[in-house]
């Protein structure tokens, strides 16, 4: 939920305004509201966050350019040298110091690459060949400036062939280089890393104090001179509950202020109260937006919701055993992985809903739960069909058996169930929401569709469960639906042309009937990942018992692929259902949800300006 807040007004003295800035950020109290007019022109405040900044990349690089550009340039150096091994390769093992002897009395060797197809035995020796091209070899004597002829003829390279320019360093001697350089980022690295230890958490220090001085010029800049600069005006709040401390904190400084509750408009934060399980999830909320003040907070719907759609996403009870065991390793930090630090108890709390929900459709480490508990087989929806004959549940044989036609799986149904359910409240929500914050009379389009797509589901259930005569069910439908389309094309404007009134409500008609279907559908995808997990799942265990032979009862060296086979096979799976579970829920809580929800998400959290 989102905690009142109320609204202050301070007027100081500018002689005191920076004693009074000091004292309120002593308190921790106040949310100033930021004049972003003031901040953009301040030039002191642009080149203090340009210092933060840079101060922010030297801490992430962990190192200044200089050792960086260092360490840089001999990795770069090795690969460039690698490469060039590569390419040497190809002509053997030689030493440079013979080919420098060589030159010194007068002979060259000149490297050639040719086609086989023009080569001739007088132009050199054959070292390798890769396909149709040779790597060659001639050796040619000097005298002054001009070439000895080979053959009684001057030795001239071929038009058909390409000459080599090479480094005249064999392969083996690059790599030797490789490894001399490769001592020296060894030694640049241990640079790197001594010049972290000495001067890192100094860096942070002095980080932490420039966004402290970031924060102070800030809120300094945020107020309005008045009396010919003689008063400074600022605005802030505070939530409702923390008043009577500010107040006494105020009355201490002799300050002016007034308090008052904000109105639509105001630049008001959001401060969310929730327990501890809806806190876990308050991140999800702060990926989209946070709420704006007039707005309701969506976490403790969203954090439900999440749950579920997490669990049946992954829909496998022996995944949620290792979330589950994942998440208490890394909130005991027995695994420190950067990524996933201060995750453990959500990862935790989705490993526990995926565990029940896997257990009830039936499924564990791919493998299918009503076969292994058959006495208990009715727990299950996994491979259960909802008939169209009446609401019974069949497993897929005695479906087949029974010659009924129609059904459908529970499970896909289940899913189309709670999206009908999620977006009919979303739409709830949204009426509540919009009269709270504008008035009845200005959401009666709202209340209308309300109306038409709840109050007629709704209403269809009752009448249906309490078997209702068909003819009282269509006069029940055909009211709910006359009232619906007064709100919706007559009054969904108050005071608007009725012209334009129905106009607007004709193109939300269109709006609704092709966004509330495809909506729905969307949620089929919470039956079809599980599915799909598990199926893949199911298929690296008849991958492994096709190594056993078919049984558990192979020999002995079968077991070591088999169970490598399922740890490498279920781990990936594991990954990619994790992934699919992480992503769905968020589309389905950011679009379908939010929308349906008219949940906007453009608020400011409460970050009192505090030391």
């Amino acid at each position: 939920m989102i905690e009142s807040m109320k609204k202050y007004t301070f007027l100081v003295l500018a002689s005191r305004y920076d004693a009074f800035l000091e004292k309120v950020r002593e308190a921790g109290l106040v949310h100033v509201t930021l004049k972003a007019e003031g901040l953009a022109e301040d030039e002191h405040l642009r080149q203090t966050i340009a210092d933060a900044d840079a101060l922010q990349r030297l801490i992430d690089a962990g190192a200044p350019e200089q050792l960086l550009n260092e360490r840089n340039s001999v990795a770069q150096k090795i690969e460039a040298t690698q490469k060039e091994a590569q390419r040497m390769a190809v002509w053997g093992s030689f030493r440079s110091e013979r080919i420098a002897e060589l030159k010194a009395a007068g002979y060259d060797l000149h490297f050639f690459t040719c086609s086989k197809k023009v080569f001739e035995d007088k132009w050199g020796s054959v070292l390798a060949n890769d396909g149709d091209t040779l790597y060659c070899v001639a050796v040619t004597k000097r005298q002054g400036e001009a070439v000895v002829t080979l053959d009684g003829e001057p030795f001239v390279m071929p038009e058909a062939c390409n000459e080599q320019t090479l480094n005249e360093h064999s392969a083996n001697e690059l790599m030797a280089d490789v490894e001399a350089l490769k001592g020296l980022l060894a030694a640049a690295d241990a640079r790197i890393e001594a010049w972290g230890k000495a001067n890192l958490e100094t860096k942070r220090a002095e980080l932490a104090e420039l966004r402290r001085s970031i924060d102070w010029q800030k809120v300094q800049l945020s107020s309005d001179s008045a009396a010919e600069g003689a008063l400074r005006l600022m605005e802030g709040f505070c939530p409702t509950e923390k008043t009577a401390e500010l107040n006494k904190v105020l009355a201490e400084l002799d300050t002016y202020y007034e308090v008052e509750d904000p109105v639509e408009g105001d630049a008001t934060p959001v401060k969310l109260t929730n327990n501890k399980f809806t806190k876990l999830f308050e991140v999800f909320t702060g990926m989209y937006g946070w709420p704006t003040y007039g707005e309701f907070d969506p976490t403790p719907i969203l954090a439900p919701f999440y749950l579920l759609f997490f669990s049946l996403c992954m829909g496998d009870a022996g995944y949620g055993i290792l979330l589950i065991a994942f998440g208490l390793l890394v909130y005991y930090k027995k695994l420190n992985i950067e990524m996933f630090e201060g995750l453990g108890p959500i990862i935790t709390t989705l490993g526990v809903g995926t565990l029940v929900v896997g257990f009830f459709l039936g499924t564990a480490f791919g493998m299918d739960l009503s076969a292994l508990f058959p006495s208990i087989d009715y727990l299950f929806l996994n491979g259960k069909v909802m008939t169209a004959d009446g609401v019974q549940y069949l497993t897929k044989a005695q479906y087949a058996a029974s010659g009924l036609e129609g059904g459908y799986d529970v499970a896909m149904v289940l899913a189309l169930l709670i999206g009908v359910f999620h977006i009919c409240l979303a739409m709830v929500v949204k009426a509540l929401c919009y009269t709270k914050r504008f008035g009845f009379a200005a959401t009666l389009g709202t209340w209308g569709w309300t109306l038409l797509i709840v109050g007629g589901i709704a209403s269809l259930i009752i009448c249906m469960a309490l078997s209702v005569p068909m003819e009282v069910t269509e006069i029940v439908l055909i009211v709910i639906a006359s009232i619906s389309a007064l709100g919706i094309y007559v009054f969904n404007t108050p005071g608007r042309n009725p012209l334009l009134n129905i106009g607007a409500g004709l193109w939300d008609t269109y709006n609704m009937a092709t966004g509330i279907l495809g909506d729905t559908l969307s949620y089929i995808r919470l039956y079809a990942l599980g599915l799909a997990g598990g199926m893949l799942g199911g298929a690296f265990n008849n991958l492994g018992l096709m190594v056993m032979g078919g049984s558990t009862e192979g020999a002995t060296w079968q077991w070591l692929p088999f169970i490598v086979i399922l740890i490498i096979g279920h781990l990936l799976n594991l990954a990619m259902s994790a992934l699919g579970a992480f992503v769905h829920p968020l589309r389905l809580t950011f679009v379908e949800y939010f929308k349906n929800s008219g949940y906007e998400g453009k608020g400011n959290l409460y970050r009192p300006f505090a030391k």
